[in-house]
């Protein structure tokens, strides 16, 4: 593609054949060293943010120690569908508990957020839960079994770690809310860009009937999405959040209705995606990376941050691929 770019570029300016052949090598020189370059750039740009971890051991958290206490509490499954749409869906399996996600879960969870951040083809990732709810928070076995401060604070350490992780993916991420998200499940939504529900759903945060608050990082999520009054009444009066409420407050980006032209909700959920993931991987990623950069960096920063990315874009392939088909108003 490159190449054909140059030669139309040369073949079409007014430039002698030896000027033309020099342009085409200082041009192809720097075009393959650009491509080289930019491979090594966007991962340590994308890392630099991504995979940065909220806790680590100056914060007396051991990762690998809370990690294997975790997977002592057995059940379900996490499961990861990588698609060549660059769109993968992950599935929150363990219905006969509602979906609660038990310890060894809750591992098999960050174990696929960091196969989502090697994958370099991604553009989109819908979280669903099985059989038709979505999830009920944590496993209530796990819970009694590390109800210890400690071990509580281990947990929750670990959570914010994945689930902050999650959020920071270069993928535009949607929340496909089918029955129930409670307690931790509702906290799981905030960790997706979007939230779609079908009908009949309901979020609620019911951390205060259980005499507790967030501890996987949805209330500062929650702030970010629905204001600091919206998110006081959602917390404080751990309202079950229908719809109709959901799109009034902000915490609901769109409803999927029973019979939507004889789709799945999820069919219908990967279509509404789609408006948002079409193009080329690397534009995609680029896109969430600056909006991520924007909401959680000084300005300064994000500035920064924008100028670094959008240099690795310009007379990239899209870039040029767009130029050539002269893009811009269509």
């Amino acid at each position: 593609m490159y190449l054909c770019l140059l030669h139309s570029f040369c073949k079409n300016t007014n430039m002698s054949a030896r000027l033309r052949s020099h342009v085409r090598g200082r041009m192809v020189l720097c075009v393959v060293g650009r491509q080289l370059w930019s491979c090594g750039a966007w991962a340590r740009l994308l890392q630099r943010q991504n995979r940065a971890c909220v806790h680590s051991s100056i914060h007396d958290f051991n990762q690998e120690e809370i990690r294997e206490k975790l997977q002592g509490f057995l059940g379900g499954s996490i499961d990861l569908l990588q698609q060549e749409s660059g769109v993968a869906v992950l599935t929150i399996n363990n219905p006969s508990f509602m979906n609660a996600l038990s310890g060894s879960m809750m591992v098999d969870l960050e174990e696929k957020v960091t196969q989502l951040e090697r994958w370099t083809e991604g553009k989109g990732l819908i979280v669903v839960g099985a059989a038709g709810t979505f999830c009920s928070g944590s496993d209530l076995n796990a819970v009694r079994a590390i109800s210890n401060p400690q071990d509580g604070m281990k947990m929750c350490m670990f959570m914010h770690n994945t689930l902050t992780r999650l959020h920071r993916l270069p993928l535009i991420s949607v929340a496909l809310v089918e029955g129930r998200a409670l307690g931790g499940g509702a906290e799981l939504t905030t960790a997706c860009d979007f939230r779609l529900v079908a009908s009949s759903s309901v979020i609620q945060f019911v951390h205060k009937h259980m005499g507790l608050i967030p501890g996987w990082g949805g209330a500062a999520r929650l702030v970010r999405i629905v204001g600091h009054q919206n998110a006081l009444k959602l917390l404080g009066g751990a309202l079950k959040v229908n719809p109709e409420l959901g799109l009034q407050m902000g915490l609901v980006d769109g409803v999927l209705q029973a019979e939507d032209g004889g789709r799945t909700p999820l069919q219908a959920a990967e279509e509404w995606l789609s408006r948002y993931t079409k193009g080329a991987a690397p534009v995609i990623q680029a896109v969430k990376k600056v909006v991520l950069s924007g909401r959680e960096l000084p300005l300064s920063e994000a500035l920064r941050t924008e100028k670094d990315v959008f240099g690795i874009l310009w007379g990239g392939p899209a870039n040029l691929q767009a130029l050539a088909a002269r893009a811009k108003h269509k």
